[in-house]
C-alpha cells in the first residue's frame, strides 16, 4: 500500500510515494542509526515545496468567501474588520489561498499510516527516557521540603545560584545589522 512521507530536512520539504513497510523499514533503521547514510541519501533532494500546495495566481478551488461571510468570521473571532476595501480584498485573498492549502493536504492519501497521538518522539528510546519509575520519584521527592509547624507546606528546595557571568558577557548587538538605541532593526521589506 502506498503511502505519502512528508519529511522536513533542514528547512525543506520531501513527499515521497513509499510503500508503508518501506516506511516503517526507513524509521526502524534511523532509529536503530544502522544507515544514517542511506537515510539521508534518500532524503537529500526534496521532491516538492509548501509553495506548490499554494494556489498559482488567482486560481483556487477553495469555495470562494463572501464579505459578509468574512465579517462574521471575524466576528467570532474577535478581530477587527477590515477598515478600507484594499484591506477586506487582502483579507478574502488570504483566506481563500488558506482554505486551497487544506484542501491540497486532505487530498494526501493516508491509508495504512498510523494517526499522530502527541507531538513528542515515540520511538522505544523516547519512552523509555521519558518512563517514570521509583529512581525518578526518589529524586524528584529529595529536591522538595516541607515547611511550616503544622501544615508542612511543600517548597521545592532552592538550588545553588548558576554562574552565568561567561555567558551573558557577550555582545548581543554585535551581530546587529542595524541597530536603534538599545535595540536592533529587522527589515521586513522584500527585497
Amino acid at each position: 500500500m502506498p503511502a505519502r512521507c512528508l519529511i522536513r530536512t533542514s528547512g525543506a520539504f520531501s513527499l515521497r510515494n513509499l510503500p508503508v513497510s518501506s516506511l516503517a523499514h526507513i524509521q526502524h533503521r534511523y532509529h536503530s542509526g544502522s544507515s544514517l547514510s542511506e537515510l539521508k541519501k534518500i532524503l537529500a533532494k526534496p521532491t516538492w515545496s509548501v509553495e506548490s500546495l499554494l494556489p498559482s495566481g488567482q486560481q483556487t478551488d477553495a469555495p470562494s468567501i463572501s464579505p459578509k461571510q468574512l465579517r462574521h468570521l471575524l466576528r467570532l473571532s474577535a478581530l477587527p474588520e477590515p477598515s478600507t476595501p484594499e484591506e477586506e480584498a487582502n483579507m478574502l485573498k488570504t483566506l481563500s489561498s488558506q482554505l486551497h492549502f487544506v484542501k491540497e493536504i486532505q487530498k494526501v492519501d493516508t491509508t495504512g499510516v498510523e494517526p499522530l497521538r502527541s507531538l513528542r518522539d515515540e520511538s522505544l528510546q523516547a519512552q523509555k527516557e521519558n518512563e517514570i519509575n521509583m529512581g525518578t520519584l526518589k529524586a524528584a521527592f529529595e529536591q522538595e521540603e516541607s515547611l511550616g509547624k503544622h501544615h508542612k507546606r511543600i517548597r521545592r528546595k532552592h538550588e545553588l545560584p548558576v554562574n552565568t557571568r561567561d555567558a551573558e558577557d557577550w555582545d548581543v548587538m554585535g551581530y546587529a545589522q542595524k541597530r536603534a538605541g538599545n535595540y536592533f532593526v529587522v527589515d521586513s521589506s522584500k527585497e
